[in-house]
C-alpha cells in the first residue's frame, strides 16, 4: 500500500511537471530503500547499511548493458553476482550517497561506502553497503534524522523497507514522508525559474529539489 501511495503520488507530480515543462520530466531512476543502524558496544550509533532496490525498469536496462542475465530469467548466477557487485560503487568526488544525517542542526559526516554487494531478485537489481559514521554519535529524545534523496531528483528514493535497529533495544526508528503538495509547488516554481532563463540544460541546471521529496527515518533512543 505504502509503495502504491508514494506511486501515485509521483504520478500526480509528474504530470503537473508534464504540463508545464515536458522536457525536464523527473526522476528518472525509482530505488526502494532500507536503512539498517548499526549501534557499537557503547550504545553508540557507528554505521548505516543501506539497502537499494532499482525499478524493474532500470534493472532490466543495467543487465542488457552488462550482459548479465541474457535469458531474462529475474535472477543472476554466481559468476554474474560477483560481476555485478560493486557498479554503483564507483563515486565520484563530493558525492554524498543521497544519504544525510542531522542530529539537531549538526550534519553528520559519513565515510564512503565499504562491504557493498549486489543481487538479482524478481529482475530487480537490489544492492548494499555500509556507511560509517565517522563521529559516532548517541541519540537521545532528540532525533538523528536520516534522509534518502538525490539532491537532484534524478534518482528518487523511498524508503519502503522497515527500518532495522542493530545493537540496542531501546530505540525507535519512524518512517515520515514529505509533503507532495508542497514539494510539487516548490518542484514547479524551480521549474519555472529555470526555464524562462536562456539556454538553459536540463542536466547541468536542473534544480536541486530533491530534499522537499525526501523520506527521512527518526531515530530516538532511551525513554
Amino acid at each position: 500500500m505504502r509503495v502504491l501511495q508514494r506511486a501515485v503520488g509521483f504520478f500526480c507530480v509528474g504530470l503537473s511537471v508534464l504540463i508545464s515543462a515536458p522536457a525536464v520530466a523527473h526522476p528518472h531512476i525509482y530505488i526502494d530503500t532500507g536503512l539498517q543502524m548499526q549501534f557499537d558496544d557503547e550504545g553508540r550509533l557507528a554505521a548505516i547499511r543501506v539497502v537499494w532496490v532499482y525499478d524493474a525498469f532500470y534493472s532490466m536496462l543495467l543487465l542488457e548493458e552488462m550482459g548479465l542475465d541474457p535469458d531474462f530469467t529475474g535472477t543472476v548466477t554466481e559468476e554474474e553476482r560477483a560481476t555485478l557487485a560493486g557498479f554503483d560503487m564507483d563515486w565520484i568526488e563530493g558525492y554524498e550517497g543521497d544519504l544525510y544525517l542531522l542530529q539537531g542542526e549538526r550534519a553528520l559526516a559519513l565515510s564512503g561506502p565499504m562491504d557493498w554487494t549486489a543481487d538479482v531478485q524478481d529482475g530487480r537489481i537490489i544492492s548494499t553497503h555500509i556507511r560509517a559514521l565517522q563521529e559516532r554519535v548517541e541519540p537521545g529524545p532528540e532525533p538523528v534524522i536520516l534522509q534518502a534523496y538525490d539532491p537532484t531528483y534524478y534518482t528518487a528514493y523511498t524508503i519502503a523497507i522497515d527500518p532495522v535497529i542493530e545493537g540496542r533495544t531501546d530505540c525507535d526508528a519512524r518512517i515520515f514522508e514529505p509533503d507532495f503538495s508542497a514539494a510539487s509547488e516548490i518542484l514547479e516554481s524551480a521549474l519555472a525559474e529555470m526555464l524562462a532563463q536562456p539556454g538553459y540544460d536540463e542536466l547541468e541546471d536542473f534544480p536541486a529539489v530533491g530534499a522537499a521529496f525526501a523520506d527521512e527515518i527518526r531515530l530516538t533512543c532511551g525513554a
